[in-house]
């Protein structure tokens, strides 16, 4: 029986969950496009030779409770790449404030730690609570803001949460978005919350595995591949054209749009003008500093790997041997700035947390770094946004789309990336159209 081709455009976590998944069924050929010489998109790792340290292009917690997440972890045999502490441990640092506390959920879903003043957010008041339920019954039209309620519980765990789930501000950011993501993860219970992230880094965890597996199966993976048309004839997709090289498309042949959302903007233009796609973007700041390996940190910090931060610039400060990685998200407003101001305001900062829990002082002169600025790392996760977001389906039978942009119901995350290749790839063999 002659194999179906699936001609899959986009070699990011979306595309490559699709390529995994339909490499697994023997009527189905896999041709995976990535236009650029590494997969992965905002999810790989490299070597910097600059730091003489390997560092992910972004740095990522991923939760016990997103499914999507170690379903395909499972499919390419690399849920043991991850690691973390093993409970779901959370240490803060307020700034402003000057206290540190550590969020240790209870396992169940029922939430203990609420009565526990070790356990939970420092002079938090249940009267706060109603902010979750707000979140959990949010219509379309509500943002974050909205939804939260004066208080700690808001300023030093949902706002932040908030604006690193959405890459958006709580003023401008979708409830409906951060009420699914504190489904799948704080209403799960601590079970749902233990955090995880790379061992060595992104690539070695999301991408290699899945390409070794991709390959196994018979796929076929084309780096340096740039799609510049697609042609539509008879209602279906044709052919298109990549390197400027046409690549026909078969009667009973697929593609799969996975690009990122500003490009597949344009190439959808042309031959979907009616399907919209988010066109707003936020952008998302990574510092990465070169620290002695044998560094040694003591407490919760340790055990986790990393750090929350209320009332600074940064957000997270992710610890690996030799490696200082600091997250901001929802970055325009830094937009202008210096970018050597902002490595020094952040490492002072860096400083501030670590230092009472380090057994070697930090250098005061800030070392050897590598700032990574996303500009579109993401769409802006606002109610106008949301409401701009496709289905995996078009107008053409052949034709698929992909991405973290697409409607998965979450905000544009590892999850729902993946979330949305695992759609794709179901829905080729569908005959739904629309």
């Amino acid at each position: 029986m002659a194999k179906k081709h699936i001609h899959i455009i986009g070699g990011g976590l979306a595309g490559l969950a699709a390529a995994v998944s339909l490499s697994q069924r023997s009527d189905a050929q896999v041709i995976l496009y990535e236009s650029s010489p590494s997969l992965g998109g905002r999810a790989r790792s490299f070597y910097d030779a600059n730091l003489d340290r390997t560092i992910d292009n972004g740095n990522h917690l991923i939760l016990s409770g997103n499914d999507a997440v170690f379903k395909y972890l499972n499919l390419i045999d690399a849920t043991n790449s991850l690691t973390g502490s093993g409970y779901p441990l959370f240490p803060f640092v307020d700034l402003e404030e000057g206290k540190r506390w550590d969020l240790l959920l209870s396992k169940g879903r029922f939430p203990w730690w609420l009565f526990f003043a070790k356990h939970r957010v420092p002079d938090f008041k249940f009267p706060e609570l109603l902010a979750l339920w707000k979140l959990l019954k949010a219509d379309t039209q509500k943002t974050v803001a909205d939804c939260l309620v004066n208080g700690q519980l808001s300023r030093r765990l949902l706002q932040p949460f908030a604006v690193s789930a959405l890459n958006t501000s709580c003023d401008a950011g979708s409830a409906l978005l951060m009420g699914s993501v504190v489904r799948q993860s704080l209403m799960k219970g601590g079970k749902g919350c233990i955090p995880y992230f790379p061992k060595i880094g992104l690539s070695e965890s999301f991408v290699q595995p899945a390409v070794s597996l991709i390959a196994l199966q018979g796929g076929i993976i084309n780096t340096k591949s740039r799609l510049s048309e697609l042609h539509v004839q008879d209602g279906k997709i044709d052919y298109f054209i990549m390197n400027n090289n046409k690549i026909d498309v078969g009667p009973e042949d697929t593609v799969i749009l996975a690009l990122s959302a500003h490009v597949a903007e344009q190439i959808l233009g042309a031959v979907c003008p009616k399907v919209k796609v988010p066109n707003q973007f936020e952008s998302i700041l990574n510092l990465h500093y070169a620290v002695d390996p044998n560094l040694r940190i003591k407490g919760s910090i340790d055990k986790a790997k990393f750090v929350g931060v209320i009332g600074g610039i940064s957000e997270w400060i992710f610890v690996r041997p030799g490696v200082i990685s600091i997250t901001v998200s929802a970055a325009n407003r830094f937009t202008g700035c210096q970018h050597e101001n902002l490595a020094s305001l952040i490492w002072q900062e860096v400083c501030e947390v670590l230092s009472p829990v380090i057994e070697t002082p930090l250098p005061q002169a800030i070392p050897n770094h590598r700032l990574l600025w996303e500009k579109r790392a993401s769409f802006v996760a606002t109610v106008e946004q949301n409401h701009r977001r496709p289905s995996c389906y078009t107008p053409y039978q052949n034709l698929f789309l992909a991405g973290d942009w697409v409607a998965t119901g979450l905000p544009a995350t590892i999850e729902g990336a993946i979330r949305s290749g695992f759609g794709a790839a179901e829905a080729v063999f569908s005959s739904k159209i629309v």
